[in-house]
């Protein structure tokens, strides 16, 4: 339904001290959701909560959703669709912002 975004941010698990990018990073986006790649196991329907920091001078971008499905990379990392609860258009306007400046500076 929505357009998806390549995009490689660095990512946190909202309120853990884990530096941004450690355990958890964005791989695309879309307003509807996001794909990640973690060395945190998940499973269906759990609540996710994730802060993003993107090179805007902001503060981290926090979004909250829901695992609707996983896919295993490895025995310690894998691939997490996340669903977003609401779609915040504002708060996606940055990320779309970023992604697509990260890809004309790659063309």
């Amino acid at each position: 339904m929505f357009e998806r975004f390549s995009a490689k941010f660095p990512t946190r698990f909202k309120d853990t001290s884990d530096d941004f990018g450690v355990d958890v990073s964005m791989r695309d986006f879309s307003a509807s959701g996001a794909r990640l790649h973690t060395r945190e196991r998940f499973f269906i329907d759990d609540m996710l909560s994730i802060e993003l920091e993107l090179p805007d001078g902001h503060d981290p971008l926090q979004l909250n959703g829901r695992v609707r499905w996983i896919k295993t990379q490895t025995p310690s990392l894998w691939e997490v669709g996340m669903e977003f609860h609401k779609v915040h258009l504002m708060k996606l306007h940055r990320l779309v912002k970023y992604a697509t400046e990260v890809e004309e500076a790659a063309a």
